[in-house]
């Protein structure tokens, strides 16, 4: 009799996990990385000829109620690149490249393929971002989650020399504000959208309002990850004055965090197209765009602030990479805010 199973956690399946875990990590390995997934601890190796000066920047996060569109709609394959793309985007705004990801995988009962799906996708983000997957947790805790959920969330280490750290402090009134496009809602302002959908009678396998994919389809849609364009970018040497990872509190809280005393962003909010989904949470909500930018990206997930005179170069530097990216708005005197126009 296993006691422990009967209790609700079952170490053969947590060990069948794993070892498919294994072999989704060895796709992200990297230079440095030392040891495999399965020991106590990972180690990184890193190259003081690449980085003479190093500053180690962390970032944690998770993916919030869209989760809960994942559970709903039974599609768990791209959660986890929501989970590295929370982090790794985040600690890139210093410049930060990253090098290695650790996720966490919490649930009351672990179903094998439901977590082989999720850490997939984590190994899938790691891939794009070019961090190695060295490790994790996976917990099983009944009676902590109810049947067929689980939580994820991540947490990352990257590198950047001391002197070459984005932090903000030369931005200036007359530098230009670009913005990358999101791929969607990405993972922030959940618990409302799904109220909204609820409000509008809507199923997961429905086709949104204005859309050609279902609303499942393209509310789980993936955070985009911006770290091999932005690092780049990083390296071709033009003035990157500032950068923001556009997350919860929109374009109002995020752009604020990075500009320095006597400046504010101005931006119009006509230089960049509205999308289906964007167009439809409008008018459900019925929330003014202004407001509306508190709670989603509204179309705009990165942020790069450059010179006037550089502008062009940057532009076309990420367009290289497969960025679409648009001329939002421009520093001004002012107060660290955002204005709209």
């Amino acid at each position: 009799m296993d006691l422990y199973k009967e209790a609700g956690v079952d170490i053969a399946a947590g060990n069948a996990a794993a070892l498919r875990y294994k072999s989704l990590a060895a796709k992200t390995k990297r230079q440095g990385v030392l040891g495999q997934i399965g020991g106590f601890a990972s180690g990184f190796a890193l190259d003081l000829t690449r980085y003479p000066e190093p500053v180690l920047v962390s970032g944690t996060d998770g993916v919030g109620t869209k989760l809960k569109v994942a559970f709903a709609a039974g599609k768990h394959d791209t959660v986890g690149i929501d989970c590295v793309a929370m982090c790794v985007n985040d600690i890139l705004t210093v410049g930060a490249e990253p090098l290695y990801f650790l996720d966490y995988l919490a649930t009351g009962k672990l179903d094998v393929d439901v977590a082989e799906a999720v850490v997939a996708g984590i190994a899938r983000g790691c891939e794009l971002a070019g961090t190695a997957l060295v490790g994790g947790e996976t917990a099983e805790m009944p009676g902590m989650y109810a049947e067929g959920e689980y939580d994820i969330a991540g947490f990352t280490v990257g590198v950047v020399n001391r002197s070459q750290m984005v932090s903000g402090e030369r931005v200036t009134p007359g530098d230009v504000i670009l913005g990358l496009t999101s791929s969607g809602v990405h993972s922030n302002g959940y618990s409302l959208v799904r109220k909204l959908v609820e409000d509008a009678g809507l199923g997961w396998s429905d086709r949104l309002p204005g859309d050609e994919l279902t609303v499942a389809e393209r509310l789980l849609a993936p955070t985009r990850i911006y770290v091999q364009p932005i690092l780049r970018l990083l390296a071709s040497g033009l003035p990157v004055h500032a950068m923001a990872h556009i997350t919860g509190g929109g374009l109002n809280e995020n752009i604020p965090r990075v500009l320095p005393e006597g400046t504010t962003a101005v931006i119009d909010r006509q230089t960049w197209p509205q999308t289906p989904v964007f167009a439809w949470l409008l008018e459900q909500s019925g929330m003014a765009f202004e407001e509306a930018t508190r709670v989603w990206n509204m179309g705009i997930g990165y942020v790069v602030v450059t010179s006037k005179e550089a502008a062009p170069q940057v532009i076309e530097v990420l367009q290289d990479q497969g960025e679409t990216v648009y001329k939002i708005g421009g520093i001004a005197a002012g107060t660290p805010d955002v204005r709209f126009k």
